[in-house]
């Protein structure tokens, strides 16, 4: 049984980090998925793939990983290329060039 350790990206729906401070730990598949013959759905008798745990710190995540025996590997989160800047800067009164059109 192993898991994975990371912390989720913002996604490029929002422009706000909500959720991405949590890390969360999530189990490998164990068995392949199947094709049900008769309606063509995707199944998995492995129920473990259907847990998403959630810790507040790595530390947290790694404690509850080593107490419990699941071996894991850390994904560590990836800092954003470029520098993230708000359109209301653009009217920010400490500006240090001037507003001009």
């Amino acid at each position: 049984m192993s898991a994975k350790i990371y912390r989720p990206a913002k996604t490029a729906m929002q422009s706000g980090k909500a959720k991405t401070h949590l890390w969360f730990l999530e189990f490998d598949q164990e068995e392949p998925r199947r094709i049900d013959p008769i309606l063509g759905y995707t199944s998995s008798g492995d129920m473990k793939q259907q847990l998403k745990l959630t810790f507040e710190t790595l530390e947290q995540a790694c404690a509850y990983a080593e107490r419990n025996g699941i071996e894991y590997r850390v994904i560590q989160p990836k800092e954003p290329a470029r520098q993230v800047v708000s359109y209301t800067d653009n009217f920010r009164y400490s500006r240090t060039t001037p507003w001009t059109h």
